[in-house]
């Protein structure tokens, strides 16, 4: 193909920005548009959005950007946020459409196909051989130095081969084939304050969360649960600061706030700034909250402001098993937040759990029987229980997906028979509870999604025959490729991983004792009130990146 000649824009280097799954999904994502936001206010830039639909393109027809129209495949740089492994299919599907070859090997010339976003830094392997260059981590000023980078080379006429060899070596950036590995992973700031909390450029009554600034108010976990990719590749666990997140609010002036964290109650100023929001007449949600930060004082104001509906994560079916995956919870506290809910009005209680552990037995799902038993009669026992006040409650389970850069990474996956059994017993024990209902995933998505999680570069042709044979059952069909060893059988300790071409600054070793420590059903220390200068029992040397 012709290579595309870059705008003339100034001196300004044209990029495409692409985000798979739409408007509406794309305009509820956080991570892309905190990328959109930086690269746009560099002057070297001029940054177009292209949100493809599920075929690769926009409004029917080839996809094109959404500020000048202009064809993807005019832009000497694409660049695409991805956040979840069943958004690969997007990046054949859409160059395709664009007329761009899928494979780098059949680009030559530009365009140069750049990709970010989690899956960059959890297992970047299966979608290597599509992409050009990776960018390993989170946006911040090595990131503008990159793309500065590419803006002079792209305007001095450098051709593609030229353009890798001169970036493979830079910080955060992986070049499959050319790139000394394992790349580390780049981190925004250090231990503590997060210093760029991520928030929508764009809110919009077509969003999934109509209308919402999104806002981030926490990046990382301090809790280690074993199962959890984003309390691993996001440490170390950082929280914004009050003011910043004031300045944010009064600078996009939203009719409505969604708190994004992983840990929400941890932050002291939670409450404060909930306060604050309301006296400025703005309204709010939260994300998932710990059913141990949950106090009385919290739950009354969140009532009087209108929340409704509460979601806590209990995750595993028994106490062996929420050992297994150090969740640290005490029942008692998960119980005493039950009560505070339907004691003070909560129309909607979510539960959300994961099934699927390795060597999970009936007893485990006998203890859960009980403990449902438990959270009914307490809920009987308070307004939540009333004919006016009913407390609604829906339980929502997952299929456990093994991830990268976990301690699970070497575990083996549920099989899809089994996994679907689990949801029939689960789906029967609360059947004789009124206003109680239990949703679970599918079975098959989650093997899927594990398969894309953890398989290497073999899986590149899978993807390309979901691309191209109307998705991804049909391509398991036609693939040649083993998905059972992949996912079903457990890891040997010193067994490379597809995805240790890059490094997100945790020891394999430490993973390796929390797997040893999971298989016994130990529980391990959070992170330490001290800091991160007084501690080193997350398997971190520094902060990476840094």
């Amino acid at each position: 193909m012709s290579e595309p000649k870059a705008p003339d824009l100034g001196g300004r280097l044209p990029v495409a920005l692409a985000v798979p799954g739409g408007d509406k999904a794309a305009l509820s994502a956080l991570g892309w548009q905190a990328v959109y936001r930086t690269l746009s206010e560099a002057p070297g830039l001029a940054v177009e959005r292209v949100f493809p639909d599920k075929l690769g393109g926009t409004d029917g027809a080839e996809p094109k950007t959404r500020e000048s129209k202009s064809p993807l495949s005019s832009f000497p740089v694409i660049a695409w946020s991805i956040t979840f492994e069943e958004d690969f299919l997007s990046l054949p599907r859409t160059l395709r459409a664009a007329g761009v070859p899928p494979l780098a090997a059949e680009r030559p010339s530009l365009p140069l196909v750049i990709a970010g976003g989690p899956v960059a830094f959890l297992n970047p392997a299966p979608i290597a051989p599509f992409v050009d260059c990776f960018w390993v981590g989170e946006a911040e000023d090595r990131f503008l130095t990159f793309f500065d980078t590419l803006r002079r080379l792209v305007f001095d006429g450098a051709d593609k081969d030229a353009i890798l060899d001169a970036v493979k070596d830079m910080e955060g950036v992986y070049v499959p084939g050319r790139s000394k590995t394992p790349v580390r992973r780049i981190v925004s700031s250090g231990p503590g304050v997060l210093t760029d909390p991520a928030f929508s450029c764009f809110i919009s009554n077509k969003a999934a969360f109509r209308d919402t600034l999104l806002l981030e108010v926490n990046r990382g976990c301090p809790y280690g649960c074993r199962f959890c990719a984003a309390g691993y590749i996001y440490r170390p666990p950082r929280h914004a600061e009050l003011d910043e997140l004031k300045r944010i609010v009064e600078l996009s002036d939203p009719p409505k706030v969604g708190l994004v964290g992983t840990a929400l109650t941890d932050w002291p100023d939670l409450l404060p700034f909930l306060k604050w929001l309301h006296e400025r007449k703005k309204k709010f949600s939260l994300s998932s909250m710990r059913a141990d930060g949950i106090t009385e004082e919290l739950l009354i104001y969140l009532r009087e402001r209108g929340i409704r509906t509460v979601t806590l994560a209990l995750e595993g079916a028994s106490e062996r098993l929420r050992r297994m995956m150090s969740k640290k919870l005490d029942p008692k506290d998960f119980l005493n937040a039950v009560r505070l809910c339907a004691r003070y009005g909560v129309n909607h209680l979510k539960i959300y759990m994961i099934a699927g552990w390795p060597g999970e037995t009936e007893e485990d799902y006998t203890e859960l029987a009980g403990f449902l038993e438990e959270i009914v009669r307490i809920r009987s026992e308070e307004p939540g229980g009333r004919k006016k006040q009913f407390m609604r409650i829906t339980i929502g389970v997952s299929s456990l997906v093994p991830k990268p850069f976990t301690p699970f990474q070497w575990a083996p996956m549920m099989s899809e028979v089994a996994l679907n059994e689990r949801m029939k017993g689960l789906v029967r024990m609360v059947k004789p509870y009124k206003g109680v209902t239990l949703q679970h995933d599918d079975p098959f998505q989650a093997r899927l999604q594990g398969l894309l999680a953890r398989g290497g570069e073999e899986l590149a042709e899978f993807i390309l025959l979901a691309a191209d044979h109307g998705g991804w059952k049909k391509a398991l069909k036609l693939w040649d490729g083993d998905a059972a060893n992949i996912l079903d059988r457990e890891r040997n300790q010193d067994e490379p991983f597809p995805w240790e071409v890059v490094d997100i600054g945790v020891k394999r070793e430490h993973m390796w004792k929390e797997w040893e420590r999971a298989k016994t059903a130990k529980v391990s220390p959070g992170c330490s009130r001290k800091g991160c200068g007084q501690c080193s029992g997350c398997g971190m040397e520094a902060p990476p990146g840094k």
